[in-house]
């Protein structure tokens, strides 16, 4: 009887294909759940992603599958977490990291008639295993490869080389006669016939838009330092500061050209990453720096699409999601007037980008993961507040189901079908869900209980962290550790954590 309860809850939650909403995902960096006002920011005005929250479902306990980028952008793309697959912070060479044989969410959206786009950060790696990328010629495989139609990226992140913009497979502006090279090490782009880039390491003095504080230091590319090296491709750099005007461009561009049948588009902002070089028009907007002010930037690029869909008649049947790739970070390498967190418990000048929960990015703690996490789709859902467990791992086996396709048992394995709580007829959400951060770090989360496992140092001669336990029903910050008040609980959480990344998918 159950059973037949649930299978017509799910059918009455799917649609016909006449009724295919167009799905935007608008994807922040580093953007903290903290950093947004309908999540509690005072000194950072967002009144665009605020009338996204007043007009949608706000969730306050929605998760990015871990608390770092890439893995966390692979985790919502494959709907398979991250250290399955052994991906970490991709360097700037590094090749594709998803499988161009596998089911991917585009292609989910292509098998539904759909159209798909994405536009901005990719992270995810371009270029085949073990063969050097030719940034000179038809540079892949890359997001064509693995679902979608349409591809404007910064290749890996804005303070990696190469310091291109990619449309395609092709390098946009590229010259020929400047021929481009993307190393680790400065020797291997010195190549005659390519421009050089001061390299940070031996000439600080060429970081003129600010100084690097630590490993930004590699090819000096508009006067900021960056990882990795490269030469050549003088006329095809990108410019720091008109970076969200050109992704916001060629969003607009897609929606348009695609507002009569269904689109899928993946905006992924580069804002709040470092390097922090917003447009001048936005600097000086917020009493926070560069940071603060580049994420008011990434409200007005949020604002834009709104404003595109408004003015397509688009909005009512459009699903827009807002969320980020991991919690926030303040100093990440530049000297950019951010103030530099002495402490877990000093704030960046009276902001705190985590909101009430501890860590940000790169660490295990709720800060990390816990993001913020806004679906509108005026259509079928009622505004609101949600405290259902969320994550966008989910992504897939949710739109699957929304869309009325099967999703084949050995594809997307740690993907599950949460779309009653995506659409707010499920208060509850996810009965348990890991968190990730970095190659160590994992926690599993069974309702309010929270349970950290024991990590190695990587540095031999230092222990490890510690086993943690945490309920954040009473402790929603972190900060007492009762790990041998319930033992027996958490041994049983340990077991389950331990099962399910031995597993190969949890769906």
């Amino acid at each position: 009887m159950m059973k037949s309860m649930i299978v017509l809850m799910l059918t009455a939650l799917s649609i016909h294909a006449a009724e295919r909403p167009n799905v935007v995902i608008i994807y922040g960096d580093d953007v903290g759940l903290g950093d947004v006002g309908a999540y509690g920011s005072e000194m950072i005005p967002t009144p665009n992603i605020d009338r996204l929250a007043a007009d949608g479902l706000r969730f306050t306990d929605g998760h990015c599958a871990a608390a770092t980028c890439s893995p966390s952008r692979f985790s919502m793309l494959t709907g398979i977490h991250a250290f399955r697959e052994g991906v970490s912070i991709l360097p700037p060479n590094a090749p594709l990291s998803i499988s161009t044989e596998i089911l991917t969410l585009p292609k989910l959206f292509q098998q539904a008639g759909y159209t798909t786009g994405v536009v901005g950060k990719w992270h995810l790696g371009i270029g085949a295993e073990d063969v050097e990328t030719n940034w000179n010629g038809d540079v892949k495989p890359g997001p064509l490869e693995i679902g979608f139609n349409k591809s404007f990226l910064l290749p890996s992140t804005n303070d990696r080389v190469p310091c291109v913009y990619l449309d395609g497979h092709r390098v946009v502006n590229y010259d020929p006669d400047d021929p481009i090279y993307v190393a680790r090490k400065i020797e291997d782009v010195q190549k005659k016939g390519s421009t050089q880039y001061p390299d940070g390491k031996t000439n600080r003095d060429a970081m003129t838009y600010y100084q690097s504080t630590h490993g930004h230091d590699n090819s000096v590319i508009g006067g900021i330092g960056r990882i990795g090296y490269m030469s050549g491709g003088k006329k095809a750099l990108w410019n720091d500061e008109t970076m969200a005007d050109e992704f916001v461009k060629q969003a607009k561009a897609f929606i348009t050209a695609h507002k009569d049948k269904p689109f899928f588009l993946y905006f992924a902002s580069q804002d709040v990453h470092v390097p922090r070089a917003p447009h001048p028009r936005f600097q000086g907007k917020t009493a926070l720096g560069y940071r603060g002010d580049a994420m008011v930037q990434f409200d007005w690029s949020t604002g834009e699409i709104m404003k595109t869909l408004d003015e397509l008649g688009l909005t009512e049947n459009t699903i827009v999601i807002f969320s980020s790739d991991n919690g926030p970070v303040y100093d990440d390498g530049y000297d950019d007037g951010t103030t530099v967190r002495t402490s877990e418990a000093e704030s960046d000048r009276g902001h705190d980008g985590s909101g009430i929960y501890r860590g940000g990015k790169y660490q295990i703690y709720e800060g990390g993961t816990r993001v913020p996490f806004i679906i509108r789709w005026p259509a079928r859902i009622n505004p609101g507040v949600s405290d259902a467990l969320v994550n966008q791992i989910d992504f897939m086996a949710s739109f699957a189901a929304l869309l009325n396709l099967e999703i084949p048992a050995d594809e997307a394995g740690d993907s599950r079908n949460t779309l009653a709580a995506f659409l707010g007829q499920d208060k509850e959400g996810l009965p348990f869900m890991i968190e990730e951060a970095g190659r160590s770090g994992r926690a599993l989360r069974v309702g309010p209980w929270k349970y950290i496992q024991e990590s190695v140092s990587r540095k031999r001669k230092k222990p490890g962290q510690p086993a943690q336990l945490y309920n954040l029903a009473v402790d929603p910050g972190e900060q007492h550790n009762i790990i041998t008040e319930h033992p027996e609980k958490a041994d049983a959480m340990e077991k389950q954590l331990v099962e399910l990344m031995t597993v190969p998918g949890i769906r």
